[in-house]
């Protein structure tokens, strides 16, 4: 079964005033001068997802020139023979909302629709900078195995933020705290299991011959498991907890270890090349993972990828998004990089006048 977008209009969404785009399922290789607006078109697809997008930006910061007018973001995607259409947009000093097939619906639903993975170069940091971006990477990852994972992530944060403020508060009542304890544990066991069982799928789906570093991944957290263990760590902690002004257990403390796993070397003292590699490693994985057991490969945002990677790497690469039968959106400077795509691939040239950003479909040499 195949996922991929199949038309994709911009109105007033960062620097691009008005772009309309009609896809057919292969790479789609956007190339284009720095600044003329090509990643603001991945983040534009990236909010066809649960989230602030690959940037995480507020809705505020994606309106364009026209400020008052607020931004959309118009697409229709082709899940299997299945078409659905997804409005979101925002207005000025209003959340973003959500339509699927002409029906409101929350963020949630996207998740269900469309499993979405992204790589950014701010990313190229992420094994050697805080826990918070690899907590973020890998639940994007679980994601896509389990779509209800954001309802859990949600509810989870929503009852540990009003547990929080009690706590700076200085509340002492057991009463205040139980129901928000049993949410967060109710919530914190099930993104435990869900992240452990991601990571054992990702396992499975490892690919010894391909030319990019396989990682061995791990969740590193030592909260409890049930929902009965954390609740009760929870109760017991109030103390501590209202001394720190925080919770201090829960799985919002986890992180994501990894390995590369033919010399076992922790990822964050491997070269920058080989954490990048890593990366790509772990998102070709996922891809496979999730062709193998639903059918169908996630939609890939891959931002600045090619030009990191020597001739070789950069060639597997697009052959294993061919072999997958991902939809993947690669941005890079100039067509040069994506000439081993050759037909296999849309490519588009993103140009920039005056603080505006233009699409042209072109043909790669």
């Amino acid at each position: 079964m195949s996922l991929h977008l199949t038309r994709l209009t911009l109105s007033q969404f960062r620097s691009h005033p008005r772009v309309q785009a009609v896809f057919d399922g292969r790479p789609v290789a956007l190339y284009g001068d720095n600044g003329a607006g090509k990643t603001n078109l991945l983040e534009a697809v990236s909010l066809l997802s649960p989230g602030r997008g690959l940037r995480r930006a507020t809705p505020e910061d994606l309106i364009g020139r026209q400020a008052g007018l607020g931004w959309r973001i118009e697409a229709e995607l082709l899940r299997g023979d299945t078409p659905h259409e997804i409005l979101t947009e925002a207005r000025p000093g209003q959340p973003r909302s959500v339509r699927i097939d002409a029906k409101a619906q929350p963020q949630s639903a996207l998740g269900q629709l469309a499993p979405m993975l992204w790589l950014t170069p701010a990313m190229d940091r992420l094994w050697i900078e805080g826990a918070e971006g690899r907590r973020r990477f890998l639940d994007r990852l679980v994601l896509g195995f389990t779509p209800d994972h954001a309802e859990a992530a949600l509810g989870y944060d929503k009852a540990m933020r009003e547990r929080n403020r009690l706590l700076r508060e200085g509340v002492s009542d057991a009463a205040w705290y139980v129901a928000l304890e049993q949410r967060m544990a109710l919530c914190g066991a099930q993104m435990t299991q869900n992240r452990r069982a991601a990571l054992a799928r990702l396992e499975s789906a490892t690919d010894p011959s391909s030319p990019f570093p396989q990682a061995d991944l791990a969740l590193l957290d030592d909260s409890p498991d049930t929902e009965s263990d954390l609740a009760r760590a929870l109760a017991e902690g109030r103390r501590r907890d209202m001394q720190a002004g925080r919770s201090l257990v829960g799985p919002h403390r986890a992180d994501l270890g990894a390995l590369w796993l033919a010399r076992g070397m922790p990822a964050a003292q491997c070269s920058t090349g080989e954490q990048k590699a890593l990366l790509i490693a772990t998102v070709l994985a996922h891809a496979r993972a999730l062709a193998r057991d639903q059918g169908l490969a996630p939609v890939l945002l891959l931002d600045e990828v090619a030009a990191h990677l020597d001739e070789g790497r950069r060639a597997a690469l697009y052959d294993a998004l061919c072999a997958l039968g991902a939809q993947a959106f690669l941005t890079g400077t100039g067509p040069e990089l994506f000439t081993p795509l050759g037909a296999r691939a849309q490519a588009f040239l993103v140009t920039e006048t005056a603080g505006h950003s233009r699409l042209q479909e072109v043909c790669l040499p």
